[in-house]
């Protein structure tokens, strides 16, 4: 009877002092306490109609940092001062970097504006980060394409770092799909210059290519200085391409990401900017907005 009191007494002390460590645990845990940032992408069909409510609407849902489109720098700064939105970055057409105007159409600035005009404006906008978003189907080539690529990449991160900006590249899943046994993503971080070449991360097309977005995260720890953030749903197949299903785009916490993995991993890794961009939402992609925004309020990592 003696050995079986003692038992119990231990057992208890051991349960008394597991609760106690799982507390701790819970009480150490990290609230998201970076500004929230939002990609204008998400709502491009609707701040053409209504740029005012739109803006207001995403500074009230608790917003402070954007990342926006070229166009958007001159034609919506006011309305980005009247709400406290800081942009922090904009997205570029690549072919300022790469002069391969062939696919862009109409889609395009005047011939006269050149990567020194970018950099110009993204000066006066008060960015920065000056950022790389896509390299368009029919202008990807094989593995001498991406070398390229990469060392005009480096060319304009050199003009950037001396207009005191950085610039970053944003990823998609094509990079991942290997072309005579090699990745491209990989031909481009082991060729891309550090010290004037960054990755915008996102983590969607990072889990669409089948890779661990906190791993990646940490495997090019301090190059990453900007992430994209959107969930991904459950099981859905690795693709390289871009034309994923609608509904494979999904709000933070609705989807298959682990986002409190991802978060440690950024803040461990020096990320200093996070926008929530969602491609495709199922309906008003402000709704969306305020779920993924209402998530990284209450996440705990």
């Amino acid at each position: 009877m003696k050995d079986s009191h003692l038992t119990g007494a231990t057992r208890r002390a051991f349960l008394g002092s597991a609760a106690s460590a799982g507390a701790l645990v819970a009480a150490g845990r990290r609230k998201f306490t970076k500004p929230l940032g939002a990609q204008l992408y998400t709502v491009r069909e609707v701040m053409p109609k209504q740029p005012r409510e739109t803006l207001k609407a995403i500074a009230a849902m608790g917003f402070r940092e954007l990342e926006v489109g070229r166009a958007d720098l001159s034609a919506h700064a006011p309305l980005f001062k009247e709400f406290k939105l800081r942009p922090v970055s904009s997205h570029f057409e690549t072919a300022l970097v790469t002069g391969d105007w062939r696919e862009w159409g109409q889609n395009r600035p005047p011939k006269e504006y050149s990567w020194e005009s970018a950099l110009e404006e993204a000066q006066k906008a008060g960015l920065g980060y000056a950022t790389v978003p896509y390299i368009r189907p029919k202008e990807r080539g094989g593995l001498d394409y991406y070398r390229g690529f990469a060392d005009k990449m480096n060319a304009a991160g050199e003009r950037a770092r001396a207009a005191g900006l950085k610039l970053c590249y944003h990823n998609h899943a094509f990079e991942f799909a290997a072309i005579d046994g090699i990745r491209p993503f990989d031909l481009l971080m082991e060729r891309f210059d550090k010290a004037n070449v960054g990755i915008e991360m996102d983590v969607f097309w990072i889990s669409m290519a089948g890779e661990d977005p906190a791993a990646m995260l940490r495997k090019y720890r301090g190059r990453v200085p900007l992430v994209h953030l959107k969930d991904k749903l459950k099981g859905a197949p690795v693709r390289f391409a871009e034309d994923v299903p609608y509904e494979t785009f999904r709000e933070l916490g609705n989807g298959a990401l682990d986002f409190p993995a991802i978060l440690s991993a950024a803040e461990e890794c020096g990320v200093e900017h996070y926008f929530v961009e969602q491609d495709r939402c199922p309906g008003d992609p402000l709704a969306s907005m305020r779920i993924s925004a209402e998530y990284l309020k209450n996440v705990r990592f």
